[in-house]
């Protein structure tokens, strides 16, 4: 069966096709690979690349689980232990189930020196975890030399230090190695020379780089452009060079151009050669040289493992100085050297026995990725290594007692070795809330279960909530979920999953949303139990609520964000960082009204244009049916008002929705026709009535010119199966509104044609109506609009005939609002959506998008893949160590990376600012002056406590957006005498409120000086009133 022939199941891949696309899911789903090794690395890369969807993995490892295990492998468990059996047989049934579609077996054959490597033959890619250098060399060399190549990838994580190596061979195509797509840029000017030089409409930026190609489009005038490809030099963000354009035609107006995706081939060095010379990614430009530190002293560690036959003993300083010796030696054989590391070799020394699980994820979310990269050629390669440390997390721990770290017969044996057994207590001891249970929920939770996060034991707790139920497409990524969980709970599963993993912790799992109406169970109390929260969340005004509770009550805060394969994390300490609420991201630019409704350029406005009609037709208009209904029961009643008239809000829409009201099939299905006539002809004619295609403006340009596409109506033809789609959905969404039945054979096309055979459409006649051309203008609230006298009256006489022919009924005035539902391929959503757009897009000539696509536009759905989910809950995790450890700001770190590109970028989070009040008194936002008051004190005793407990001269007092003293209103004075209970009117359950107070300038005529919030406690002891 061809590749591109196979069926891909939407319902799961949904998100990761938005990332990888289908060619390469097709590629996936015809590999195998070959990933040796079941540890805590190599049960995470496993984990990811079965979610992915390729065709089949054998997993191979020799050894019997032990309970270490238990602390780095999450899916070997206590009876696997105490029945002896071997790793891969724990972990090959839970790792199959992970996806239906992935064939999983194992080998625990040996794989040594001596073994016979053409049983690799039949993989695509091989992968190594802890296997010693000179097998992965033995084994990388066959890999290379194979025909065709087979891709190989070495894993190792000891300790602190983790490193990914790839040798996809001499030659590796790529087929797109960004993954980003491609923007239409209009065209403001082309010059006429050589070289001739092309400007971006409105100052936009290209994007592009040099020796990148264009293609041009609807170009008017330099008609020669148009469909041609053109290398660029670039001269500005908005501008650049395409050669000698002096002997084409002058450019008159319009056009766009795109970038062209062009394959590139990416040579690699086998394992052998790039000892000596390796050429590797930099992760934190705090400390440039790392990676070649690490280089050397991991490759120490494997000559120390060839000389002792074990890893140096936890905490053996002989061992370390030893390790030194030998990364001194190694370090000489380097062509480009860096100083040794002498603090990193000997915590590498002391944690090489050792494993922290967060780094293991957070590696093997980028080793899965680089896997996925060798058998699709998407994205571009890691070329050739990547080092990553931790020693932020050990450095401060060195003063410890070395029988800290020394093993103990249990599952945090491993993550004692690096951070020893106080800190290990503390984890077990730490009381967390996470908000989220999704992709990234599922990794934090596995961390928890492997860190030993909130044991019950030790009065630990894990605290999580989400509302959502677990669907389908969930399954791709969110790991703990299987098909028997879908449309359960995720936070309650999750717990249950994570419980599995590590019966010791304590989960209490919720299913609210945390926002201000549930701030009764999310409240200072609740908080001030808590040590630190997590947000696994999808949307930034969630997070910025979450935020403001953990600033207001002193919480650390680690949030994290994927799209696609890119991700963030962010590090919020109380005291040392500013907030998530300390920075904004730019306001999503909205699409102008009359440019959705008149003037659409791209496919993003036919689609939401799309979107808007759903919304409008099949949820606004029918929930406003209702609840008017609900207002007013009596049509009799609606009937006598409107005859002496008074205004009633919506009644002309709602008598009208009545009037039309389809009882059958037959009316959906007409309906469907008219709105078709509508849109995609009628409206076509009156812009074109409104505005002749050679209609100028003032300075004498003409109106339609780029980016204004003029429309082009077209007659309606069942036979087209565009608008065959568009009908039969419509129909059948109206169908759903008015709880009308229909069959399978209703939606034929001979029945929709018999339908349709008797419809007359009435004729068009051109209204005078006025078409808004102003970008800044906003959509008009159609429930507003002034009706005209002669509109009254027909609304009038509808409702009178609906009266007199009995239409008014209980059910008559009831409909069923849809919610747009984008992941249910039966029921006609997207199909409205997509056919409607593509409609639309038909009629202006922009090139239409597929399903898809469109789905993901007007679905919103956000790209998403398990490998980048792995990684940031992995850094995240490792940051939750520091936070527990109460280290300083110079050990934390947040991170952005790009697993695409690839890139991965460590920073110090953003230093805390203070702002100077006066005389060398300061504020940071962690920050909050308090006042304690009671039922009586007034706005005045208010003002003098804050004067006589800070020495500031208070000058204005808000709360929320409510001014409750500003001098210079009208009426303010007087409340200077008022309780401040009367003033601030707060809720029975309210302690306190947060006021934004303002402070006298110290000369007259400056400005009012800022302060901190002052907490206004509502009684004196601050208890509830």
């Amino acid at each position: 069966m061809a590749a591109d022939s196979m069926e891909i199941d939407d319902s799961l891949y949904s998100r990761q096709r938005y990332v990888l696309g289908d060619s390469a899911m097709h590629q996936m789903a015809q590999s195998s690979v070959f990933l040796s090794g079941m540890g805590g690395l190599g049960i995470e890369i496993a984990k990811n690349i079965v979610l992915a969807g390729v065709k089949a993995v054998t997993l191979h490892d020799t050894k019997q689980c032990e309970t270490a295990d238990l602390g780095s492998n999450f899916f070997i468990r206590k009876e696997d232990v105490l029945s002896q059996r071997r790793r891969v047989e724990a972990v090959c049934p839970r790792v199959a189930e992970l996806n239906p579609y992935v064939h999983v077996d194992t080998s625990s054959s040996a794989l040594d020196d001596n073994t016979d490597l053409s049983f690799l033959g039949k993989y695509q890619c091989v992968i190594l975890s802890e296997a010693r250098l000179s097998l992965q060399k033995r084994v990388n060399e066959f890999c290379h030399s194979h025909q065709p190549p087979i891709r190989f990838i070495g894993c190792d994580a000891y300790g602190i230090c983790v490193r990914v190596f790839c040798d996809f061979g001499d030659e590796f195509e790529v087929s797109d190695p960004t993954g980003e797509e491609p923007k239409e840029i209009f065209i403001h000017s082309i010059t006429q020379d050589d070289p001739g030089v092309v400007t971006c409409m409105d100052n936009q930026p290209h994007g592009i780089q040099t020796g990148q190609s264009v293609v041009f489009r609807e170009v008017h005038g330099m008609v020669e452009l148009n469909g041609t490809a053109r290398p660029v030099s670039v001269l500005s963000p908005h501008s650049f060079s395409i050669g000698d354009t002096s002997q084409l035609q002058s450019y008159a107006h319009g056009g766009f151009f795109v970038m062209v995706k062009a394959p590139k081939t990416f040579r690699f060095e086998t394992m052998e050669k790039q000892l000596c010379d390796p050429q590797v990614m930099t992760p934190d430009f705090s400390k440039p040289e790392a990676p070649l530190q690490i280089h050397a002293a991991m490759c120490a560690l494997d000559v120390f493992q060839e000389q002792h036959s074990r890893l140096p003993n936890t905490g053996c300083l002989q061992d370390a100085e030893v390790l030194l010796k030998l990364t001194e030696e190694v370090n000489e054989t380097l062509r480009n050297k860096a100083p040794v590391n002498t603090e990193l070799v000997r915590c590498l020394s002391r944690t090489a026995r050792g494993t922290l699980p967060p780094l293991a994820a957070a590696v093997g979310g980028l080793a899965s990725q680089e896997v996925l990269k060798a058998i699709t050629g998407k994205f571009a390669p890691l070329q050739q290594w990547f080092y990553l440390d931790a020693i932020e997390v050990v450095r401060p721990l060195q003063s410890v007692s070395a029988e800290e770290f020394l093993p103990r017969g249990d599952r945090y044996d491993g993550l004692r070795a690096c951070i020893g057994e106080s800190m290990c207590v503390e984890l077990h001891k730490l009381r967390v809330f996470m908000v989220g249970c999704g992709a990234i929920g599922c990794e934090m939770l596995k961390n928890f279960a492997l860190l030993g996060v909130g044991l019950a034991n030790s009065s630990g707790e894990v605290f999580i909530t989400d509302p959502d139920l677990i669907e389908k497409s969930n399954l791709n990524r969110q790991f703990l979920f299987r098909p028997h969980h879908i449309q359960k709970p995720k936070s309650t599963t999750a717990a249950e999953a994570t419980q599995e993993i590590n019966p010791e912790l304590q989960v209490d799992a919720h299913l609210h949303k945390v926002c201000p109406a549930t701030e009764s169970i999310y409240n200072d109390v609740f908080y001030s139990r808590l040590n630190l929260v997590v947000t696994a969340l999808d949307n930034v005004e969630a997070r910025r609520y979450v935020d403001s509770r953990c600033l207001s009550n002193q919480k650390p805060l680690l949030d994290s964000g994927t799209m696609g394969t890119k991700g963030h994390t962010e590090i919020i300490v109380p005291n040392l960082t500013e907030s998530y609420n300390s920075h904004r991201d730019p306001p999503e630019e909205e699409i102008p009204f009359c440019t959705l409704k008149s003037f659409p350029s791209v496919i993003e406005h036919t689609i939401q244009w799309a979107r808007d009609k759903f919304e409008n037709l099949f949820v606004h208009k029918p929930s406003m049916y209702n609840s008017f209904w609900q207002t007013h029961s009596s049509a009799d009643a609606v009937l006598q008002k409107m005859q002496v008239g008074e205004s009633l809000e919506g009644a002309f829409q709602v008598v009208k929705l009545l009037s039309k009201r389809p009882s059958q099939w037959d009316q959906c299905v007409v309906n469907a026709r008219l709105k078709f006539e509508k849109y995609f002809k009628r409206k076509a004619l009156q812009l074109l009535h409104s505005f002749p295609l050679d209609t100028r403006l003032k300075d004498g340009s003409l109106f339609w010119q780029s980016p204004k596409r003029p429309p082009a109506p077209f007659n309606f033809d069942l036979k087209d199966s565009l608008h065959f789609t568009f009908i039969v959905s419509t129909a059948r969404l109206f169908a759903g509104i008015y709880n009308i039945p229909y069959s399978e054979a209703d939606i034929s096309e001979e029945a929709v044609t018999r339908i349709l055979s008797g419809v007359k459409i009435p004729e068009y006649m051109p209204s005078q109506k006025c078409i808004e051309t102003d970008e800044s203008a906003k959509k008009p609230d159609s429930m507003k609009m002034p009706l005209s006298s002669e509109e009254e009256r027909e609304a009038i006489a509808q409702l009178e005939q609906a009266i007199a022919t009995d239409n008014v009924t209980a059910e008559r005035l009831q409909v069923s609002p849809l919610l747009f539902e984008k992941d249910d391929d039966r029921n006609g959503h997207v199909d409205f959506v997509t056919s409607a757009s593509a409609l639309r897009a038909r009629m202006y000539a922009i090139e239409p998008a597929d399903r898809l696509k469109t789905k993901r536009i007007a679905g919103k759905i956000i790209p998403a893949i398990a490998t980048a989910t792995a990684a940031v809950a992995g850094l995240v995790a490792l940051e939750l160590i520091k936070v527990v450890g109460g280290y300083d700001f110079e050990s934390f770190k947040n991170c952005f990376f790009n697993l695409a590109i690839p890139v991965m970028v460590l920073t110090e989070p953003a230093p805390l600012k203070q702002t100077l009040i006066r005389d060398n008194i300061y504020f940071s936002i962690w920050d909050c002056w308090t006042i304690f008051g009671h039922e009586d004190f007034t706005l005045s005793e208010f003002m003098n406590a804050v004067r006589e407990k800070y020495g500031m001269e208070p000058t204005m007092v808000v709360h929320g957006v409510k001014m409750l003293y500003v001098p210079v209103m009208p009426g303010h004075s007087k409340r200077l005498k008022f309780t401040m209970q009367k003033l601030i009117k707060p809720s029975v359950d309210r302690r306190y409120v947060d006021l934004t107070v303002s402070f006298a300038p110290e000369a007259d005529g400056d400005d009012d000086l800022p302060g901190p919030p002052v907490r206004y406690f509502l009684s004196r002891n601050g208890e509830t009133p």
